[in-house]
C-alpha cells in the first residue's frame, strides 16, 4: 500500500481523471485494462524508437556534411545553416528521449499497481475461504480498500499515459467499389473514436472521380477505444446503410503513413480507403 501511494500520487502529481479522454465515462474510470495498456505501450514505444532512429540517422548525415563543409572556408553560409540544422535535430532527439523515458516510467508504475492489485485480489480470495473471524473480516475490509486504491491509481496512470499518445492525422482517400460505385451516387462516411466524431459527404462524379466536403481530420488516440466507421448511401431524403466496421489503432503508431483499406460490405464489394499519419 505505501509503495503504491508514493510511486503514483506524490511522485507523478497526476491530475483528475476528468482531464483525460478515456476516463470521462463513468464505466471506464474504475475498470483498468492491463492487457490493452500493455499492447498500446509496446506499440507506442516501438513507434517512438522508430522516430528516434530516423532522427539519429539524420543527425549522423548532417554531421558528416558538416565535417566536409568545414574543410572549405568559402562555404561559411552553408556551414552556419548546417550547424542550425544539427542543433535543431539534437533538441528534437532530446525531446524524444525524454518522451520515451516518461512513457517507460508511467508503465513501470502501472505494472507495480497491477501487481499490488492482483496480490490484494488473491489475498481476498484466500481470506474468504478461511473461517470468518473478527480479524479476518477486518483484513478483508483493508484488502478491499487496498484493491480500490490500486484500481484508482491504475486508472490515473492510464490517463497520464494517454496524454503521451500523440495525434492521428486521418485523410480520406475515397471509396473503392468497382461496379458498385456509379456517377451521381452520394455517400456519407461517419468516423468515430470514442467521443471524437468526423462526418463527411462525398459524390461520385461523371469521370468516376470522387469529391468530398472534407479531406482530413485530427484524432487524439486513447487507450480503450477503436475507430468505428459507418458508411451510408444517400438517395434523396432516404439513407441506406452500406456497412459498419471497427478498426484497431494499435498499428498506427509508426513513422510512415499507414494506408488502410477496410471492407465496408461483408463481401468486400465496397471498401473505404484512408491514410493515417501519427
Amino acid at each position: 500500500k505505501s509503495l503504491g501511494r508514493s510511486s503514483v500520487r506524490s511522485r507523478m502529481s497526476l491530475k483528475s481523471p476528468k482531464a483525460y479522454n478515456s476516463l470521462q465515462k463513468g464505466a471506464v474510470v474504475w475498470d483498468p485494462k492491463p492487457l490493452q495498456v500493455k499492447k498500446i505501450f509496446e506499440a507506442l514505444k516501438k513507434g517512438l524508437n522508430e522516430y528516434l532512429e530516423a532522427h539519429q540517422a539524420e543527425l549522423d548525415y548532417l554531421s558528416g556534411r558538416h565535417k566536409d563543409t568545414k574543410r572549405n572556408s568559402r562555404l561559411s553560409t552553408s556551414l552556419s545553416f548546417l550547424q542550425k540544422q544539427i542543433r535543431s535535430v539534437e533538441r528534437y532527439i532530446r525531446k524524444l528521449e525524454f518522451h520515451i523515458s516518461k512513457v517507460e516510467e508511467l508503465y513501470e508504475a502501472y505494472c507495480i499497481q497491477c501487481r499490488l492489485r492482483d496480490g490484494a485480489t488473491n489475498m481476498k480470495h484466500a481470506f474468504s475461504l478461511s473461517p470468518s473471524t473478527k480479524a479476518s473480516r477486518e483484513s478483508l475490509v483493508e484488502l478491499y480498500k487496498n484493491f480500490q486504491e490500486c484500481t484508482e491509481d491504475m486508472c490515473f496512470i492510464e490517463g497520464a499515459l494517454e496524454v503521451h499518445l500523440g495525434e492521428f492525422h486521418v485523410k480520406m482517400k475515397g471509396l473503392v467499389g468497382f461496379a458498385r460505385l456509379c456517377p451521381g451516387d452520394q455517400y456519407e462516411v461517419f468516423v468515430r473514436l470514442g467521443r471524437q466524431k468526423w462526418r463527411l459527404k462525398g459524390k461520385i462524379e461523371t469521370d468516376d472521380s470522387q469529391t468530398w466536403d472534407e479531406e482530413e481530420r485530427v484524432f487524439i488516440p486513447n487507450l480503450h477505444e477503436k475507430f468505428e466507421i459507418k458508411v451510408t448511401e444517400l438517395r434523396g431524403l432516404a439513407t441506406i446503410l452500406v456497412g459498419v466496421v471497427t478498426c484497431d489503432s494499435i498499428n498506427f503508431f509508426t513513422t510512415k503513413p499507414q494506408a488502410i483499406i477496410v471492407d465496408i460490405t461483408e463481401l468486400g464489394t465496397i471498401k473505404l480507403q484512408l491514410e493515417v499519419l501519427w
